[in-house]
């Protein structure tokens, strides 16, 4: 085992059994690694078989062929109570668990240490005491579950994962129910814990531009049933990111590391400027039907950066003109197509 390796998945194939004992296999085969520090950002289109994968590594179903090993014990010989020490997991439902308050809920991360008893001895209390620091729990710590945010829940899952204390966590679908600004809080969260902690974080997701900027590697789930890894960057770069989401209608742009859900135009236009002007512009020719090229000073639209804001000089059928707007551009250019 390579120094710092928390999981290995060889030959993996994962799916599920029929009650007649016919196999249907979701993905496979897998082979690759994940090592201690990692955050990795498990992507695949609907029915890829991210969540089997997940289950599958955390010891909830047997793999239909190969290993996952951790920490280089097959999870299949592992005890619970031995996974318990080495293995969180953060499933994708709210939890909303009655009267129980918070606190209690982040200690029961303890449990595969203080034992059926609960008994919660000084280190115990100082690892619960770091998890609710580490995920800014503090202002909630007395409330009761059912009285949380979604937002809110999740952090306290997170806490009571990291409370668990074990060199791999995974969570399924972490941001399912949360709102934009707690998407990219959580995702941030887990980037810093990454670094800070030198744990393993797996994640299933769909924030496919949250997980670009935020993880080490990803792991990308193809429709032909194999596990892509690689950096973000290098991923986007020789197309394995864009075929793997390719739909009529829905192209991936690598400059900008984001998806255009508009149709390709009949019409185009050349643009020259640089920095967030030049990206939006590029943004709503690109939303009204234009095919946008990127072109010189003598362009169709000149995007320049003045102290007082933006500029653009249109060209348009021999006549130049100057509008302060994307609004003002684009009512210019329907009035001159």
């Amino acid at each position: 085992m390579q120094a710092g390796q928390l999981l290995n998945l060889k030959n993996l194939h994962v799916g599920y059994k029929s009650s007649s004992g016919n196999q249907k296999c979701i993905a496979g085969p897998i082979n690759t690694q994940m090592h201690a520090g990692e955050l990795i950002c498990l992507l695949g289109p609907n029915g890829s078989g991210k969540s089997t994968l997940i289950r599958t590594i955390a010891g909830l179903q047997s793999p239909l062929e190969g290993d996952a090993e951790l920490d280089g014990v097959n999870v299949k010989k592992l005890k619970p109570a031995d996974l318990a020490r080495k293995l969180s997991l953060v499933l994708t439902d709210s939890v909303r668990a009655g009267n129980l308050d918070v606190l209690s809920l982040i200690s029961l991360g303890r449990y595969p240490y203080s034992g059926w008893l609960g008994g919660l001895n000084t280190d115990d209390r100082r690892i619960i005491k770091w998890a609710i620091e580490s995920t800014h729990t503090e202002q909630f710590v007395n409330r009761k579950v059912n009285q949380l945010s979604d937002g809110e829940c999740q952090k306290v899952m997170l806490a009571r994962a990291l409370a668990q204390d074990t060199p791999l966590i995974i969570l399924d679908e972490p941001t399912a129910h949360l709102d934009l600004p707690s998407r990219i809080d959580l995702m941030r969260l887990l980037h810093q814990l990454a670094r800070d902690t030198n744990k393993g974080i797996l994640l299933s997701t769909h924030e496919l531009d949250l997980a670009l900027q935020v993880a080490d590697k990803i792991w990308l789930l193809k429709p032909d049933r194999k596990l892509e890894c690689g950096t973000p960057e290098d991923l986007v770069l020789n197309g394995t990111f864009e075929s793997a989401f390719d739909k009529e209608g829905i192209l991936f742009d690598k400059t900008t590391g984001s998806f255009n859900i508009h149709p390709v135009g009949e019409r185009e236009i050349s643009v020259f400027g640089e920095g967030a002007a030049a990206f939006w512009t590029k943004r709503a020719l690109l939303r009204q039907g234009y095919i946008v090229k990127s072109g010189g000073i003598d362009s169709d639209v000149v995007i320049s950066d003045l102290p007082d804001g933006p500029r653009w000089l249109l060209r348009k059928k021999g006549v130049r003109t100057e509008v302060e707007s994307i609004s003002e551009m684009m009512a210019y250019l329907v009035i001159k197509s």
